[in-house]
């Protein structure tokens, strides 16, 4: 249980902003938790960097591909899971602080996510966590007015265009392409 700055009682657990790294140039990523990963192929395009790499070892999870997109805010994530553990989303959406330097590039998560079920909805994730990480001190209100502001945006540009987050990024010039489905 947690203690909010106004103090209301949550059952959301507090923790600094995520921090991920995508080094090109090692075709490695490592995740907020410190773990190294060998990646398939990243595309570097003018819009962002794509990465697809496996999920070694994961009982569910088979396979992933991230877009990071800097001008959204977001890194937009495409799932595969091994059968008999399919999820009912398409895509899953981080609001995320991108930055690059040299081949290495960093997202700094910003707590929010979206979950687009293509043609049907798309909902908002972990408000709870933002508010309690602001509460706290580990999130300044800037940033997270910025995140707040990057979810409405891309909540309003989805739903406007079908529920469709390719649909809405394509509008917008993003082009984005992902690998055949595996059967």
């Amino acid at each position: 249980m947690t203690l909010s700055a106004a103090g209301i009682t949550t059952g959301t657990h507090v923790h600094p902003p995520k921090v991920e790294y995508f080094d090109l140039d090692a075709k490695s990523n490592t995740d907020p938790k410190g773990y190294l990963r060998g990646v398939e192929e990243y595309r570097l395009t003018r819009h962002g960097l794509y990465m697809s790499r496996p999920v070694t070892g994961h009982p569910h999870l088979a396979h992933f591909e991230s877009w990071l997109l800097p001008r959204h805010g977001l890194r937009v994530t495409r799932q595969s899971w091994h059968p008999g553990h399919e999820r009912d989303y398409d895509l899953y959406l981080d609001v995320v602080e991108i930055t690059s330097s040299g081949s290495v590039w960093k997202t700094v998560d910003l707590y929010l996510d979206l979950v687009v079920r293509t043609g049907r909805a798309v909902t908002v994730l972990d408000t709870d966590e933002l508010l309690a990480a602001l509460g706290q001190g580990l999130i300044e209100p800037c940033r997270a007015q910025w995140a707040l502001e990057t979810t409405y945006r891309a909540v309003a540009g989805i739903s406007a265009h079908g529920h469709d987050a390719v649909r809405w990024l394509a509008a917008q010039g993003t082009v984005t392409t992902w690998r055949p489905r595996r059967p």
